[in-house]
């Protein structure tokens, strides 16, 4: 009897197992579904946002193909309404938006510029704004053969558990929806700068990995917008470090920035890079040559960049406009296994000879645009490595240099 009860209680066990496992399946989100019910829909919904990259895969290849095309780089025009203000303030102008229009509206129609300049970073306000004649900057550019870029990131604020001096960037929220509004203007790819600084206790691994992981996101998301991305991660020239330290911390940056591009699905031959030259800081007293920080820019690149990016468009960092022509020049006159274009995204090294010849005067625009369309052959040279110091005039002998700089 003993047994019977038993086998009775284990055929009860089992059977309500049974119950269970078939009311929970009964239950389940597919149960409710055809064969293409739920779990087709999710996947579908994954698949969704991937194939935006795949919609714009070709296009992306072709815009960052043409930014860094032989004999051409970027002319940064992505300053804020503050920073814009300082240098107009410089040249005795007042930072009003008819004076931010005048002068953009210089660069922007100073004939042949499209001749040496593929590309133009540009502020949310100029991307919007129009030329005193009525026409919109963006097609201003157009006409010149030069692409509509845009600043998308919202700034740099404290890194809470960093270290005093570090910073993070911000902008992820809301990014894809603002990146699609400005590709419907015209733009046709992207910059977000982060920042990191080298002192005795920085960069720390924390700000390191928000840099990297930062501009991972925000280069994926842009990418599903259409717009190709410039990844900016700039080590500013802050400090005494010489410049084996600032290639040993650049390579490792560069390294961690490449890991999470790659885990980010990050179309690489639809994205630029946009870093520092390997210098020495700028409060280091061990003197080096153009061709020291030419050898070592390139065996950091060389190190930690992939072959399938088309473009790496150095930022001039406060160098002087010769300076910085100089030493992109060297750069593309000695040997070196990597195949990108070496080339300029300049703001300052471009600008600083036309802002001080136009000076807010109607009557020097002409003189302006012509200082402006020498700093850009320079350049244009130096991409080809066939700048040499003093081939073009420039008003710029100190450079910009500024601790800690903000746009």
């Amino acid at each position: 009897v003993l047994l019977v009860t038993i086998g009775r209680l284990t055929m009860l066990r089992v059977a309500l197992v049974a119950a269970i496992a078939a009311s929970a399946s009964a239950f389940s989100p597919s149960s409710f579904l055809p064969a293409h019910g739920l779990r087709t829909r999710a996947s579908s919904s994954a698949t969704g946002v991937r194939m935006s990259l795949e919609k714009y895969k070709e296009e992306l290849r072709q815009t960052a193909a043409k930014i860094a095309a032989p004999g051409k780089g970027i002319l940064a025009v992505d300053e804020s309404t503050k920073t814009v203000g300082k240098r107009l303030q410089s040249i005795g102008v007042e930072n009003s938006e008819a004076a931010r229009q005048a002068y953009r509206g210089l660069l922007f129609t100073t004939p042949g510029l499209g001749e040496y300049i593929s590309g133009a970073i540009l502020y949310e306000e100029t991307l919007y704004q129009n030329h005193a004649d009525g026409t919109p900057f963006v097609e201003c550019l157009k006409k010149l053969g030069v692409v509509p870029g845009i600043k998308v990131d919202t700034g740099l604020e404290a890194l809470p558990g960093g270290d005093a001096i570090e910073t993070w960037c911000t902008g992820l929220d809301g990014l894809l929806g603002r990146a699609q509004a400005y590709y419907k203007q015209g733009a046709r790819f992207c910059k977000w700068r982060t920042v990191l600084q080298i002192s005795a206790n920085t960069p720390t691994a924390l700000c390191q990995k928000e840099a990297a992981w930062g501009l991972a996101r925000y280069a994926r998301t842009c990418q599903e917008a259409g717009l190709v991305p410039i990844v900016e991660p700039e080590i500013l020239m802050d400090g005494d470090h010489d410049l084996e330290t600032t290639a040993r911390i650049q390579e490792k940056v560069l390294a961690e920035v490449y890991k999470y591009l790659s885990e980010n699905g990050v179309y690489l031959e639809g994205s630029l890079l946009k870093p520092s030259m390997t210098v020495p800081g700028a409060d280091s007293k061990k003197p080096v040559k153009a061709e020291d920080i030419a050898k070592m820019t390139i065996q950091t690149l060389e190190r930690t960049v992939p072959s399938a990016v088309p473009g790496i468009t150095f930022l001039s960092g406060g160098m002087s406009e010769e300076e910085a022509s100089v030493n992109l020049s060297v750069m593309n006159s000695i040997p070196r296994k990597g195949p990108w274009s070496l080339t300029f995204s300049y703001g300052r090294a471009l600008q600083q000879s036309c802002l001080k010849t136009w000076l807010g005067k109607p009557e020097n625009v002409k003189a302006a645009q012509e200082a402006l369309l020498a700093r850009a052959r320079a350049n244009s040279l130096a991409n080809l490595g066939k700048y040499k110091a003093g081939m073009e005039k420039s008003l710029d002998k100190a450079g910009t240099f500024e601790a800690g700089y903000k746009y």
